[in-house]
């Protein structure tokens, strides 16, 4: 009797173990095996590059640090061989890179021994692009609290000046767009994230509140978005880190149609693989996209978890 009742418990404990390694993966575990063994290098880029290493780092889970540091290494490689000139025009690669540093706990104005802040101070350089230019400077600034190093070029930019001309640029329905007048729903959620963190000043609180409004009547009864006239998955993305930098829960009752919910409407574009179409008749999963659904399920994992959302990396202080 004896025999067999060890026996049976030796049987049930491997029972249990197995059960315990097969348990399913989180849509979020799943997507970040996907990245890892699709971006094996991750280098300076728009795509395979800050925005895997930013959902990654930001997502909680367990990243070897020999993947970081060699995105680091690489970095620091190509600011090396370039001067520490990323593109002549466009600023938002100083943003990015700024966002992808401060998450992985490097100093983003001594990488290869250039300031990369130094690009966001120039405002005039900076708005050539537009409202992305001031979007993610601002976001790329806030991440890590860095003070804006004084410019020898152009005029000197400030969080102020920023924020003006975000404001500025909202339409009278409440949207934003990449040129005058126009609304799109990525711009709109974007320039959200960048005014979530002053949202204590009353003119910037009225402009994010028109721009909720404005988000929450474009969505779709089956809780989805629509850009360029297909539902896609980047916009439910970027809807997502906009509540979450908001501290809105992503189930809010003014981003629920029909008793679905953007993360839902963000699931409906997964892969069996982890990876994340861009539009639903797509066959197969689109890096982009899915870099951009990554780092919306780790935004969503964070306000779960209680912990800052994800463009707050500042350590928290009592």
């Amino acid at each position: 009797m004896k025999r067999s009742f060890t026996a049976f418990l030796s049987v049930f404990l491997i029972l249990l173990l197995l059960c315990a390694c097969t348990s399913p993966k989180s849509p979020m575990e799943r997507t970040a095996d996907y990245l890892l063994h699709t971006v094996t290098e991750p280098v300076c880029g728009s795509v395979g590059g800050e925005w895997t290493v930013l959902g990654l780092a930001r997502s909680g889970l367990s990243v070897d640090q020999s993947y970081y540091d060699g995105y680091y290494t690489r970095l620091c490689e190509q600011l090396r061989d370039c001067g520490g000139v990323l593109d002549e025009r466009r600023n938002t690669e100083y943003s990015r890179v700024i966002l992808a540093l401060t998450a992985i706990g490097r100093n983003p104005s001594a990488a290869a021994g250039y300031d990369l802040r130094l690009p966001l101070a120039d405002f005039d350089k900076t708005t050539e692009q537009g409202l992305n230019g001031a979007i993610w400077a601002l976001l790329a600034l806030d991440a890590g609290g860095y003070e804006i190093p004084q410019t020898a070029s152009g005029t000197q930019a400030t969080r102020e000046r920023y924020l003006a001309y975000l404001l500025d640029a909202q339409s009278g329905s409440g949207a934003w767009g990449l040129t005058e007048g126009s609304a799109d729903v990525d711009v709109t959620a974007m320039a959200l994230q960048a005014l979530a963190k002053y949202t204590a000043d009353e003119a910037v609180q009225a402009a994010v509140t028109r721009g909720l409004d404005w988000l929450s009547g474009q969505q779709r009864p089956n809780g989805a978005y629509v850009s360029y006239g297909d539902e896609n998955s980047e916009s439910a993305a970027q809807v997502l880190v906009a509540l979450c930098e908001l501290g809105i829960a992503p189930d809010d009752a003014r981003f629920t149609k029909n008793g679905h919910t953007l993360q839902e409407a963000l699931l409906r574009f997964a892969c069996d693989d982890g990876s994340f179409r861009h539009v639903l008749s797509d066959r197969n999963g689109d890096l982009m996209a899915t870099e951009q659904c990554m780092y919306a399920l780790a935004a969503v994992s964070r306000i779960k978890r209680g912990e800052s959302s994800l463009y707050r990396m500042q350590p928290e202080t009592s």
